[in-house]
């Protein structure tokens, strides 16, 4: 006795040093198997690979390590606990992103493609399985046919969904297309699944493949499912109404009440258990009944969301490849290939043909691209092969083949939206980055980006003056610059599913309510079609210029009109400014898609510009240079508006100091002997059109040396509210030569530098204006492009 009792506190020692050692071995596999997936995908990234297709890649060579394997082998009952929760919070949020009322409506163009792909390709694999032998043995034949049918018929709608997004297709009419088609092929698919696992009980099956499932257990099971999607229906929508009453937006949520919600979804999605339903369908038809709006829901699928991409996805593919043991391959068999070969037609021709028949009314080139987008499964599907394969009925050689299979629908797709982009580009060959390529009496794209309230009324202004003609409209996208910060990073509500976050900071949303108000009312009160929409360029200073670059090319913009990062006191004086927006500006300068003008409100909005009276006197500079061109066009566009008088002042060289050069000596550059070619064309041009047509005034100005030039602008005070000016206007100019000497803001150029600056003018507005610098073919077509 007092052996063993001396011993014992040994042996729980030993056994739990050896549990703190076995955990530590698996918190390392899993630090392992993080790092090496991101590795990989950072790899693959270069190629357009989703996530997924790396953590199968590492997931199936980490799971069949020797070591790893024994090592997942000792915990495998805590691995499949984890494995079934995982998918329970999976299929939570796939449900709570499905509508439901669909169903009721008639069938759009999307659902008939959907519904043709999923019922072309569950008959032919009712056809095919049965003859390549994929179960074992002749019990169950039937269901575990209906079972695998109905997995090639689905389709990976949230795989789905971050691909066509990443890849920048998702406005595109073909993108939303196969977006929608995908979702309502998931849900379809899902609640064949939910109410067959009735019919057919997978555990059940499994336990005894000779007994067969009697009727009074499947009423039991399918009238207590039905209770429970009918309960769930009726009761969510109160209690999920009561939270978010009780908690307001812009303020954190009440923790009883988060505890209270959770506490209610769980008890929903657990008491399937209780009549030997799975809890993961289960989970799927509660989150089909939780109201999708509201703030427990969207904050429910930002964590879920995130749980399962840094935490689960990496143990789940780590299962994934204990499973599929590799050794019990048969990849010497014939029949393994011939199965393999025979699901991917199978998936392919299915979905392609159910296409081609829906009558969605494409061509079919389009038919079969959709098709083959339509055929992307996912880790829903992955996890049901390998309950299939555990539950005996295929072998394990026929388990990796689908796994592999399900592998081979999702690598392609980069490559078939590289083909839809290049389709696309064959019709649009061209994307008018420029105003210079617009055609004056075309709607006008712009991204109108504003600090705050104390930019909106210059902004309105220079809206109101982009006009133009009557006839010609302008599309226009007002973001909001916000600096992302630690305390309006904690409100956020992000949704991990479409790459979105919502501001919940008070005075952030009070303050975008205001811009949004002034410029909805403007819009209301405008007498010309105009079409205004919000947007927010929410990041940290570093990365803000990029998200703007990307609005501008996702939005396929012709102008980004960004604001001076120095604002006017009310005595005049331009302040210091925010270096932060002016490091913006001049990378948004380097980096942009399109032509960008930089607008410095000197009054500019002070008096409101209206279509009744000419009351905002505007010149534009026209020295040389594509940036010259560019605000030619500008100031072209906006002379039709009746309520700006504009002059059109053209600096030259005087004749003399010319002369005197060329008796002298000069280098002559070609590219700059074609650039005045093209000057001197444009401008002919622009004059005949304009110009002597009365609708412009025009002054020329002979000057000698950039002295005269700067005598000439200081001449600007009280003639003019708003000097358009190119960025680097006369840069190789003799006329400017020397200004560059005591240039403060460079990113202006020499004409708009000495304009904006402090001790210039207190009335003067400017506007400067880059043209679209060419930096060779953009990777794809970002918007709302059409080809089918």
């Amino acid at each position: 006795m007092n052996f063993t009792l001396a011993t014992a506190p040994t042996i729980c020692g030993d056994r739990l040093g050896n549990l703190i050692f076995e955990v530590g071995n698996n918190f390392a596999v899993f630090t392992g198997m993080v790092i090496t997936s991101n590795s990989l995908h950072f790899v693959l990234k270069h190629y357009a690979q989703p996530r997924i297709t790396s953590d199968i890649i590492v997931g199936l060579i980490a799971g069949n390590i020797r070591f790893v394997h024994k090592l997942v082998e000792k915990f495998n009952k805590s691995f499949g606990f984890i494995i079934d929760f995982g998918m329970m919070c999976y299929m939570f949020a796939l449900g709570i992103e499905m509508d439901p009322f669909f169903l009721l409506e008639r069938p759009r163009r999307q659902a008939k493609v959907a519904y043709a792909g999923v019922i072309s390709t569950f008959l032919l694999s009712v056809i095919v399985t049965p003859l390549l032998m994929f179960f074992q043995g002749e019990n169950k034949l039937l269901e575990f046919t209906f079972f695998l049918s109905s997995l090639v018929a689905s389709t990976s709608s949230p795989v789905l969904t971050r691909l066509i997004t990443h890849l920048k297709i998702g406005k595109s009419d073909i993108g939303k297309l196969v977006i929608a088609a995908g979702m309502h092929s998931d849900f379809l698919s899902a609640l064949i699944f939910s109410f067959g696992y009735i019919l057919v009980p997978l555990p059940q099956v499994c336990n005894d493949m000779e007994k067969d499932i009697s009727l009074k257990e499947t009423i039991t099971m399918g009238g207590a499912v039905l209770g429970q999607v009918v309960f769930t229906a009726l009761a969510s929508p109160c209690f999920m109404k009561w939270v978010n009453n009780e908690n307001p937006e812009g303020r954190a949520m009440k923790g009883p009440h988060v505890v209270l919600s959770i506490a209610f979804l769980v008890l929903m999605c657990a008491s399937s258990t209780m009549y030997d339903y799975s809890p993961i369908f289960s989970a799927f038809l509660v989150g089909v009944c939780v109201p999708r709006e509201g703030r427990v829901s969207k904050w429910l699928i930002t964590k879920i969301n995130y749980m399962l991409t840094t935490i689960f996805f990496p143990i789940f593919f780590l299962w994934v490849g204990y499973e599929a043991n590799f050794s019990k391959f048969e990849i010497r068999s014939a029949e393994t290939w011939l199965q393999l070969l025979a699901f991917m037609v199978v998936v392919v021709s299915g979905k392609v043909i159910g296409t081609i028949v829906s009558g969605a009314g494409f061509h079919l080139p389009e038919s079969v691209v959709t098709g083959l987008l339509l055929t992307t499964k996912g880790h829903l599907h992955i996890y049901l092969a390998i309950k299939v394969m555990s539950c005996g009925a295929t072998t394990v050689s026929t388990g990796i083949v689908i796994i592999i299979s399900i592998f081979f629908t999702i690598v392609p797709a980069p490559a078939i939206v590289a083909h839809i982009i290049k389709r696309a580009r064959k019709r649009a060959p061209t994307h008018r980055l420029a105003l210079q390529l617009l055609d004056p009496s075309t709607e006008l794209r712009i991204l109108l980006c504003v600090q705050g309230p104390q930019n909106v009324p210059a902004s309105i202004n220079f809206l109101e003056i982009s006009k133009g003609a009557a006839d010609a409209g302008v599309l226009v996208y007002v973001a909001d610059m916000i600096e992302l910060t630690d305390e309006i990073s904690a409100t956020l509500d992000k949704d991990e599913r479409v790459h979105t976050a919502t501001v919940k900071d008070k005075q952030i949303m009070d303050m975008r309510e205001n811009i949004t108000s002034s410029f909805q009312t403007y819009v209301v009160d405008s007498d010309s079609r105009i079409t205004l929409k919000r947007t927010m360029a929410l990041s940290t200073i570093n990365n803000m210029p990029q998200d703007i670059c990307v609005l501008a090319e996702d939005l396929m913009i012709a102008l980004i009109v960004l604001p001076f990062h120095r604002s006017q006191h009310k005595e005049g004086t331009l302040d210091g400014g925010n270096q932060g927006f002016r490091y913006v500006n001049r990378k948004v300068l380097r980096s942009a898609p399109c032509s960008v003008g930089i607008l410095v409100d000197r009054g500019l909005g002070t008096e409101r510009v209206s279509r009744c009276q000419e009351a905002l006197n505007v010149a534009v500079i026209f020295i040389g240079g594509k940036d010259d061109r560019e605000a030619l066009s500008y100031a072209g566009r906006i002379s039709h508006h009746p309520g700006v008088k504009l002059t059109v002042i053209r600096f030259l060289v005087e004749s003399s100091v010319e002369a005197s050069r060329l008796a002298g000596y000069r280098i002559i550059i070609p590219e700059q002997e074609k650039d005045t070619k093209l000057d001197n064309e444009f401008f002919a041009q622009f004059y005949e059109n304009h110009v002597s047509g009365g609708h412009i005034s025009y002054v020329e100005k002979h000057l000698a040396n950039a002295a005269e030039t700067f005598s000439i602008l200081r001449s600007f005070e009280g003639k003019y509210s708003l000097v358009i000016v190119g960025r680097e206007g006369g840069v190789n100019s003799i006329l400017t030569k020397g200004m560059n000497d005591w240039q403060q803001c460079p990113e202006l150029g020499p004409i708009g530098d000495v304009l904006s600056g402090p001790d210039f003018s207190l009335t003067v507005s400017v506007l400067i204006i880059q043209q679209h610098r060419v930096k060779g073919e953009i990777d794809g077509l970002d918007d709302d492009f059409s080809i089918i």
